[in-house]
């Protein structure tokens, strides 16, 4: 193996591990590395300036620092926008700015912090310093956090820094937390603390291990506008647990689940709903009068060997105006009604609020084509229809797309 680059997410007993099964490491650290790029793509973007340079015409070009004769509000909004390291320079320019930097709301976003010279992902050996650094700026600064973006320690060699993290977000208010960890191992509990922070309105977390059912009893979200669980470990009840102690939340979003869930929603809230790459076993909007968007993909079961697919059933959801991608693999039941080819139309099995479809079929599969108008009767008030079409011929694909998009309406 020499030569070979170094690990990035792999820990040595897992390579180990590995290699005495027969597999390759490497293969195991790229196909994680891949998993780690869906979810950050799906994570929310960070209220923080890109560095893009001023052009040379605002600059001043005498040399006066107009920019201390602000006000303070003023001058608090501009050190929030800035990366945490050079918000807390800012306190050697003056007496006046002194102060700015520990009366502001934390921005605390850790890629930030990589040491020089590192570039993307980080690696194990990068941990050790933004560990530190993280636990010394959530020590220093008095609060509240605006914003935290923790996603580049691998968190399973510091497990007694994440609970004290933790706790400084509880007691410090954070609002806006995203909390990812860099595996292995891939079951890393979070600790319960975290679902007590009851000042969160957008809280993402990736790659750990939910506590179970009966801690999240104590979860208290009163708050929580937007939640995204990704390639967490969880079992059943544990989504519903959180989404009934959230009474304000708008956005789910669950990627990577590969647990075979069942998802009971249940909210008088929720205005979208995305689940996508995860094996669900049972989908139902039971009850949510404010749902308007269902995004389902790739969520079909077929990892148990038993020809199990995802049922997704429809009950109240009054406002729900975008479904998709519906696959003919999927068991379709509306109300209480399961639906098959060719079964009739009646007031029961339509949903006549839905006025985006999108629909994911292969027209090479007798079963499939059948299910196609067996749906569309389901909507009858649909405008915009989406058809992803896949097939084992790239050129047909291509027409077969083409065509749709010339006839959808």
């Amino acid at each position: 193996m020499a030569g070979r680059p170094v690990f990035t997410n792999v820990d040595p007993v897992t390579a180990a591990d590995a290699l005495r099964k027969g597999s390759d490491p490497h293969k195991l650290d790229q196909s994680t590395e891949l998993m780690l790029t869906y979810t950050y793509q799906l994570l929310p973007d960070f209220p923080v300036y890109d560095g893009r340079r001023l052009p040379d015409a605002i600059a001043a070009s005498d040399r006066v620092d107009r920019i201390s004769r602000l006000p303070r509000a003023l001058l608090a909004n501009i050190v929030a926008r800035l990366p945490v390291k050079d918000a807390a320079r800012t306190t050697v320019l003056s007496s006046r700015w002194r102060t700015i930097w520990v009366s502001t709301p934390l921005v605390l976003i850790d890629m930030h912090l990589l040491p020089k010279g590192q570039g993307w992902p980080p690696t194990r050996s990068s941990s050790p310093a933004i560990t530190a650094a993280v636990s010394r700026i959530l020590e220093a600064h008095p609060g509240p956090f605006r914003c935290v973006h923790l996603v580049c320690s691998h968190m399973d060699k510091y497990r007694a820094q994440l609970a004290r993290w933790l706790q400084h977000l509880a007691a410090k208010g954070v609002r806006d937390l995203v909390l990812v960890n860099r595996p292995w191992p891939r079951d890393v509990p979070l600790p319960a603390t975290l679902f007590t922070i009851n000042t969160l309105t957008r809280l993402y977390i990736g790659l750990w291990k939910l506590p179970g059912t009966a801690f999240l009893r104590g979860a208290s979200f009163p708050h929580l506008r937007e939640l995204g669980l990704c390639c967490v470990e969880m079992e059943h009840g544990d989504v519903d647990s959180l989404v009934a102690r959230s009474p304000v939340l708008e956005i789910l979003n669950i990627m990577g689940c590969l647990k075979g869930l069942r998802l009971r929603l249940v909210s008088q809230s929720l205005r979208c709903v995305q689940i996508c790459m995860s094996i669900m076993d049972n989908i139902a909007v039971v009850k949510a009068p404010r749902l308007e968007r269902l995004i389902l993909y790739g969520t079909c079961n077929t990892a148990t060997g038993h020809g199990l697919c995802t049922r997704v059933r429809i009950g109240n959801a009054p406002k729900l105006q975008a479904f998709g991608y519906l696959e003919p693999v999927h068991v379709l039941e509306i109300r209480d009604t399961i639906i098959m080819a060719g079964i009739k139309p009646s007031t029961s099995t339509m949903v006549t609020s839905v006025r985006i479809l999108s629909m994911r079929v292969s027209f090479e599969v007798r079963d499939d084509v059948k299910m196609v108008p067996t749906f569309l009767r389901c909507f009858p008030n649909v405008e915009r229809l989406h058809i992803l079409v896949f097939v084992t011929n790239s050129c047909l694909a291509y027409i077969c797309m083409d065509f749709l998009a010339c006839c959808c309406w």
